[in-house]
């Protein structure tokens, strides 16, 4: 008898059988146990998941001579025929050689005879999708209302090919891929049975090239069978199915994160030499980089490794490199796949996307390097020192015990107002360094420019400053107090109306100066608090009430007193010399 290959050898014959699909089993078991089987299925999936074989499975168990049952017995005439292929009842067509309307009609015309010696006629359609459009029309009403005795069974890998009028008739069932688990299973079941001994190993790498297909797996299992000889091993299966050993990984991986980017790139050099593709190479590093993250996560997902061996230099490896760091290696090389796809030089973007990761910074070797850098022992000292003085404070303070030193600076803090409104919390810290340079000068060429600014604006920002006014300059920066603090916050957060006010004043003043908006209580409480803490006092200044608040000799640079700015202002000017300045009288508004 002439030499089969596995997946025709191996072809499960009963769902108990079956690799994964449970969803599909279980389902239509139930159908046949409780005999509420319908006329139409759709099994569609990717390649090599078991729809075919299903379908087979399914006409014994419909035709088998001690249904109902969930499963077919294989040991009846009919099981037996189906089986072989040779059962009149169960016919099996090839869409794909058999494409045009006059094939599916010639089905149709014998679809109303009754079946020769089984219970159904059933027809298994594979690669349905190839039928023209004319052949889906000729088959769209027997498949809606065929005669009793008919199970049509349509089986395809790209559904979205198919017309809906076709799906909207048919159970539809999805068959995915099938996981590593289930076909190293397989494989080892089809070992065990021929006797030939193996590295489990050597079965991961053919499962994870399979990439879910059972028929792949099974042939590529022939394949490094053929050429192992007396038993399957690492080595021979990496040879015959392209794959890369996962300590050459380790190595490149190692000098990735040691940034030895010379020796990465030569290490690529040489496997792409030895035939390796590129877009291959990219896929088993996104693959390896996933695995160091399963180590990372939990020890107990070791199941789900698919490159990856549990040892502990990959264990150590993995806890090397920061999550967000494999995060990085894996997007930078999925889009870099994305691009190969369409490209005639795949090498070079895969060394590119190499160059892209060295520069990837590795937290991870950065914290332990840092948490291994000797501590210096006098510096442990002064921290010592520290903790026991501040322990020291602490009972003290607990058992009442004023704290002397501090004392002064506490109540110089405590004198310090928040300058904090309800609605507009003003850049304190930024008006404190106004007043420490601000100069008469300034403030006067601001307020010279102030009016004709306004009158370039727009009203309805003009009326924003309409209850403003400016009340200190330095060289770079002026401040504007408020009278009400929704107008200052709305001011100072519209950064686009300060910027513009600014270029309109450095128009007339020849300066572009920074805006800084106050509301006015703030302003009257941190404009005292500076002239104390600088021991500055004016020399006669009354507050808005009336009261007085400085008696001794001393000009403030940045409060303003209208009656000089007045006696500079070229109006006034002109009107002392025409009246007389005992006739003329100043009013600030």
């Amino acid at each position: 008898m002439t030499y089969q290959a596995f997946y025709r050898v191996y072809r499960p014959q009963s769902f108990r059988e079956m690799s994964g699909q449970t969803h599909v089993k279980r389902t239509l078991q139930n159908a046949l146990l409780a005999n509420k089987t319908t006329h139409a299925y759709l099994f569609s999936g990717p390649r090599g998941t078991g729809k075919t074989s299903t379908a087979k499975i399914f006409a014994k168990a419909l035709n088998c001579e001690k249904a109902p049952s969930g499963e077919p017995c294989n040991e009846c005439p009919t099981c037996l025929s189906i089986t072989e292929g040779s059962h009149p009842d169960v016919i099996e067509f090839d869409a794909a050689s058999n494409s045009r309307v006059e094939e599916m009609r010639d089905i149709i015309e014998k679809v109303r005879f009754a079946p020769a010696n089984a219970r159904f006629k059933v027809y298994i359609i594979d690669e349905v999708h190839m039928l023209s459009t004319s052949a889906f029309n000729a088959l769209l009403k027997t498949l809606e209302e065929p005669p009793p005795h008919a199970v049509f069974i349509l089986a395809t890998t790209e559904p979205h090919k198919l017309p809906a009028t076709i799906i909207s008739r048919c159970q539809r069932f999805d068959f995915k891929r099938l996981s590593s688990n289930d076909i190293l299973e397989r494989m080892k079941v089809v070992l065990e049975d021929i006797d030939l001994p193996y590295e489990e190993q050597a079965l991961k790498v053919i499962a994870q090239a399979a990439a879910g297909g059972m028929r792949d797996a099974l042939s590529l299992l022939d394949q490094v069978v053929s050429f192992s000889g007396e038993m399957v091993t690492l080595e021979n299966a990496l040879l015959v199915s392209g794959s890369i050993s996962q300590d050459i990984f380790y190595e490149v991986i190692e000098s990735l994160k040691a940034k030895e980017i010379a020796k990465v790139l030569t290490s690529i050099e040489e496997l792409i030499a030895d035939g390796k593709d590129p877009l291959r190479l990219a896929e088993d590093l996104i693959t390896f980089f996933r695995d160091l993250l399963l180590l990372q996560t939990s020890s107990d997902l070791t199941e789900l490794l698919e490159l990856v061996t549990p040892e502990d230099k990959f264990i150590q490896l993995a806890h090397e490199f920061s999550a967000d760091t494999l995060y990085g290696y894996i997007d930078i090389l999925s889009k870099t796949q994305q691009e190969m796809r369409f490209s005639h030089h795949t090498k070079i973007y895969l060394e590119t996307a190499l160059l892209k990761m060295v520069h990837v910074p590795n937290n991870s070797a950065i914290s332990a390097q840092a948490a291994s850098t000797a501590v210096d022992p006098a510096m442990s000292e002064k921290v010592a020192n520290l903790e026991r003085i501040v322990q020291q404070l602490t009972v003290q303070l607990q058992n009442g015990v004023k704290v002397q030193g501090n004392s002064g600076t506490q109540q110089k803090e405590a004198a310090r107002p928040r300058a904090k409104s309800n609605n507009f919390n003003a850049p304190i810290g930024r008006i404190r360094e106004v007043l420490k340079g601000a100069t008469k000068q300034d403030i006067h060429n601001i307020k010279n420019a102030w009016a004709q600014s306004l009158a370039q604006l727009q009203k309805s920002q003009a009326a924003l400053l309409a209850e403003a006014e400016p009340v200190a300059a330095s060289s770079s920066a002026f401040v504007i107090k408020f009278k009400y603090d929704i107008h200052c916050r709305m001011v100072a957060e519209n950064r686009e109306f300060t910027s513009l006010f600014a270029q309109s004043l450095s128009q007339s003043t020849g300066t572009m100066y920074e805006v800084l908006c106050i509301p006015e209580n703030d302003w009257m409480a941190l404009r005292q608090n500076f002239i104390k803490e600088n021991g500055l006092n004016q020399k006669k200044e009354t507050s808005d009430d009336g009261a007085d608040i400085g008696s001794d000799e001393f000009e403030e640079p940045f409060i303003d007193d209208a009656q000089e700015i007045a006696s500079e202002d070229p109006l006034i000017v002109e009107a002392e010399k025409m009246f007389g300045k005992d006739f003329v009288e100043v009013v600030d508004d």
